[in-house]
């Protein structure tokens, strides 16, 4: 199969999934000889329109897991926005720590659905983007450095191969429910109206957040308010520079609690050829 061109397309709120895919068609590019282009539809304006691959184009699609799934308010991007044309596609998601549940399942089969041909895969261990105590440092350089010899056997498969063959298998069920978030308790963690707040003597009014947020939930006037929103997604906690941006929902900070104290056993990242 002739490739001529490796896209490397992702959403990534925090720089892990971007990370991921960077290395993935990177290596991909490098040992295929072929060009690599980004497609980020992180910030709303990448949304605005289709982004269409064809045949001779290879698809590396990488997003994060949000409550064991896609995150939802993106699913509708991945389902109408990313179109294939014969298109072989490697889909990746990323997961802190806890699990990628049926996030992979649901990308192939979104990628399927929009004639991509998923080729390869798999489920990589990032750090969580509520806490650093879970799987801290993730991705490492070691795990980079696998990353780059899955996606050199991917890159193998497809070259080998003379036609489209059946789409890779991959565990979970894509029409699953999202993930249940719990408190300490074990009770339901209810945030859906969680919204970060500002300490105003630290910000200094640069806008930062307001500018990278991926739903433009931040006020570009008043960069303590969040009139849009909000999927908790932590761009604008990890972005600020003067750390002013920070949750205090008690239903947020017990479902943090209690993936700190039941999810620190380090997971392993999973690929599928």
């Amino acid at each position: 199969m002739k490739i001529q061109r490796i896209c490397s397309v992702y959403w990534s709120a925090t720089g892990n999934s971007r990370k991921v895919a960077r290395t993935v068609s990177g290596a991909i590019g490098e040992y295929l000889g072929c060009p690599v282009e980004e497609f980020d539809f992180t910030l709303p304006g990448a949304r605005e329109t289709v982004m269409e691959f064809s045949s001779k184009d290879l698809a590396v699609v990488v997003l994060p897991t949000y409550a064991g799934k896609l995150p939802n308010k993106m699913l509708p991007f991945v389902q109408t926005g990313i179109k294939g044309n014969g298109t072989p596609a490697i889909p990746l998601v990323t997961f802190g720590n806890r699990s990628f549940d049926n996030s992979l399942a649901e990308l192939v089969d979104s990628l399927k659905s929009n004639h991509f041909f998923p080729m390869a895969a798999g489920a990589v261990v990032c750090r969580h983007a509520f806490t650093d105590l879970l799987a801290a440092g993730k991705p490492t350089e070691q795990d980079l450095e696998d990353l780059k010899q899955f996606a050199r056997k991917a890159a193998e498969k497809i070259l080998e191969a003379s036609s489209l063959p059946a789409p890779v298998t991959v565990p979970g069920d894509s029409s699953a429910p999202y993930y249940i978030p719990k408190g300490l308790d074990g009770q339901p963690a209810k945030f859906l109206k969680a919204r970060p707040k500002t300490n105003l003597d630290s910000c200094i009014r640069c806008g930062v957040c307001a500018r990278l947020c991926p739903m433009e939930a931040i006020s570009s006037e008043d960069y303590s308010q969040v009139p849009g929103t909000c999927i908790k997604c932590q761009r604008c906690v990890r972005s600020c520079s003067q750390k002013a941006k920070y949750f205090d929902d008690p239903a947020f900070l017990s479902h943090v609690a209690m993936l700190e104290a039941n999810f620190q056993d380090l997971k392993v990242s999973s690929f599928y050829l």
